[in-house]
């Protein structure tokens, strides 16, 4: 294979040169098969002899050796052909804890993880938008969206636990045409499936680590007759790493049924509740960090979120050619916030404000997918569409004092979104050739009114948006299990409740729009050989109207252009000289993996208060790299390395919020005892450096130094 290096864009180079570009090189692109263990459809020949169907049984083979995975072009009623979509096969890993993603997504180029000491997750893509609760991408659990406002307040608090999660989808650009706008992507938690094996299977698994970490996920699922089910239950709780202030106490559980009416009709039940309580030390200066990263200045502040979604799901197959699927969801959240008054750094404040952000939510999403035969091609339309409505109440109080849970009323808001979309994609299939045009159609219905206390004034909005978008993907099938993909995707990201109407004191909005943008991308995948698979790919992203601060005034900071390429590899060595030499010692010893991926990024702000300026949390490079030894016996031990370039935490580049390079790596062992029982154990930030991912408003947030863990998994 010719070595790919990265190729530096002009800074002149415009979307429509691209997309040109892309639309070119893409007719050269893959058509990949309909399973993930087989990812290129061999053509028939013309004159090919139908041979009759064998059907043999045998014990489940051993997992294959760690492999870059990729979706396939279709899948129930989705479509992934020409799109960079991958599916993060969590099981390839010694059991992930306390939902480490800087090692989940250890193999991903480009997603970027904010590390701080509290539960919450940030994520980030690219230079697309702050990380904060994985604000610019659709985050989603078994397609339903986990926000409580995907548009109005797209900010997603909680994500399953990754042990009650089957794989991670990860679909880049064309997101926006199969799960919704946001110009990041999309990201899919697929929940377990019960074994229909059995009638009772249990796991428990129970983890003690540094700073009083406990943390604990049991599960049972088993199946009799129609029915089959799944449960689990997690609590994790600890003190952290900060001098005080630092502790936090999640919990969840979800219990999901399953009723297989029909060969061709299945029903899914879902009914999930959770909390998550924890505190919020504070950010710090950078003198302060200096001088001790590990102190609070925030004793007070206080973070609660609860959280209850039931869903329902009908899949169902109308005929061999046709498939419909019907989603049904709602929800209710409560958000409650106590943070001290005062500036940047500050010790002790004498008052606080109190927030409390309620949402109820429902929706409703049907998709259908029908295969025809078309022009001497099999071919796949996929559509459907999405409705929900949200409620947001919204109260914010100021107390006494900085540890009051209760105050005089300042705010009061009254927050309704009604959304509805709906989507349409082709995929047309001519040899090797797969064409997939795609078009979304996006509604947006903002319903804002802001009652002032302090001052009895009132302020209403109302604004609704419409925005079409279009997509193109094109693969091409190379053969030796090796394809070429391309894209070109529209995205949009409606203006959030806090940009529709400015709450704050003082603050003032002007060029508020939402944004839109156009996202680029083509590139070469393969798994020529079991013991080795690559990805790598160039990608372009414009985003328009790109929203920030200026002081306290809400405006368009600029158009964001950023533009890399993106490449990742694994070799499996055992399987490598297994190949070369001829030999089998892969069976006895096992597979030792070298995997290495990387994120090239030139970022930067065209027009704009910020004009010239770079993205926040765009970082130049981002490398990750490492090793994983797997035997049959369940043995798995990693070494995971994670890489990352300076960058800045804000769109205005500000010498606070310099975030300086960093390094870390993880160790990671799962070792099996017997049958039923292993020891986990791991040693976090292996040479215990000092670094942080992610400033605030409130300051630099470290992350944690050197930690440990062990505990025991059982599993009948």
């Amino acid at each position: 294979m010719k070595h790919l290096s990265p190729v530096t864009l002009e800074r002149s180079v415009g979307p429509a040169m691209a997309a040109a570009a892309l639309l070119f090189l893409a007719f050269a692109s893959h058509a990949r098969s309909q399973t993930l263990s087989n990812p290129v459809i061999k053509p028939k020949t013309a004159n090919a002899t139908e041979l009759p169907n064998i059907v043999i049984t045998a014990d489940a083979p051993e997992d294959p050796p760690v492999i870059i995975p990729y979706l396939p072009p279709v899948e129930g009623t989705k479509i992934y052909a020409g799109k960079k979509a991958t599916s993060l096969n969590l099981q390839t890993l010694p059991e992930v804890q306390a939902n480490n993603y800087s090692q989940a997504f250890a193999m991903t180029p480009g997603l970027l993880t904010a590390e701080e000491s509290t539960p919450l997750v940030s994520l980030g893509y690219r230079g697309i938008g702050s990380p904060d609760r994985a604000q610019y991408m659709m985050v989603l659990q078994d397609g339903i969206p986990i926000a409580a406002d995907p548009q109005g307040y797209p900010e997603s608090y909680w994500t399953p636990p990754l042990e009650s999660t089957q794989r991670i989808d990860f679909v880049r650009g064309g997101a926006s045409l199969l799960y919704g706008p946001q110009p990041a992507g999309a990201l899919n938690y697929v929940s377990l499936m019960p074994r229909t094996d059995r009638l009772f299977g249990m796991h428990t698994k129970h983890i003690f680590g540094s700073n009083n970490l406990y943390s604990t996920f049991n599960s049972f699922d088993g199946s009799a007759g129609k029915w089959s089910w799944v449960g689990w239950f997690n609590y994790r709780s600890g003190e952290g790493f900060r001098a005080a202030n630092s502790d936090f106490e999640v919990i969840a559980g979800r219990l999901k049924l399953i009723y297989q009416a029909a060969t061709d009709t299945r029903w899914i039940f879902s009914l999930d509740a959770g909390s998550d309580r924890h505190s919020e030390p504070g950010g710090l200066t950078q003198a302060a960090y200096n001088a001790d990263r590990n102190q609070t200045v925030r004793r007070s502040d206080r973070f609660n979120l609860t959280r209850y979604v039931a869903s329902a799901e009908l899949q169902h197959k109308l005929s061999e050619q046709t498939e419909l699927s019907l989603k049904i969801w709602a929800g209710a959240y409560d958000r409650w916030s106590r943070r001290q008054t005062g500036g940047f750094g500050t010790v002790t404040a004498l008052t606080n404000t109190i927030a409390q952000q309620q949402f109820y939510n429902w929706g409703i999403e049907p998709r259908i997918r029908h295969d025809y035969e078309l022009w001497g091609g099999n071919h796949s339309l996929a559509a459907g569409m999405q409705f929900y409505m949200c409620h947001s109440p919204l109260t914010t109080a100021t107390g006494a004092s900085p540890t009051a849970d209760t105050g005089t009323l300042t705010t009061d808001a009254q927050r309704d979104v009604i959304y509805g979309s709906f989507f349409l994609e082709n995929k047309f299939t001519f040899g090797r050739l797969t064409i997939t045009p795609g078009f979304r159609m996006e509604l947006i219905n903002q319903d804002v009114t802001v009652r002032n206390v302090a001052i009895s004034a009132q302020r209403d909005n109302n604004k609704f948006d419409t925005q079409p978008l279009f997509g193109l993907g094109l693969s091409y099938d190379l053969g030796n299990e090796t394809a070429v993909y391309a894209n070109v995707s529209q995205s949009y990201r409606a203006t959030t409740f806090g940009q529709t109407l400015v709450t704050t004191a003082g603050g003032t909005a002007s060029d508020v729009a939402p944004s839109q943008g156009w996202n680029y991308e083509i590139g070469v995948r393969g798994n020529p050989r079991p013991w080795f698979a690559y990805d790598s790919s160039f990608f372009l992203i414009d985003l328009d109207d790109k929203l920030g601060t200026a002081g306290v005034n809400i405006q368009s900071v600029g158009r964001s252009i950023n533009y890399g390429w993106d490449g990742a590899v694994q070799l499996d060595v055992i399987g490598a000289l297994d190949a070369w030499n001829g030999t089998h010692r892969g069976d006895r010893l096992g597979s030792f993996n070298l995997y290495g991926n990387i994120s090239l990024l030139e970022a930067r702000l065209d027009g704009g208060v910020n004009d010239g300026g770079t993205p926040q949390y765009a970082p130049p490079y981002m490398i990750r790299t490492g090793a994983i030894y797997k035997r049959k016996s369940g043995l798995k031990i990693a070494f995971l390395g994670t890489l990352v370039a300076r960058h800045y935490g804000n769109d205005t580049n500000t010498g606070n919020f310099v975030i300086p390079a960093y390094t870390t790596w993880d160790l990671t062992a799962e070792v099996p005892v017997c049958k039923n029982f292993s020891i986990l154990a791991g040693l976090n930030n292996v040479f215990d450096k000092h670094y942080y991912s992610i400033v605030t408003s409130s300051g630099i947030i470290p992350a944690y130094g050197r930690n440990c863990y062990v505990g025991g998994s059982l599993k009948f």
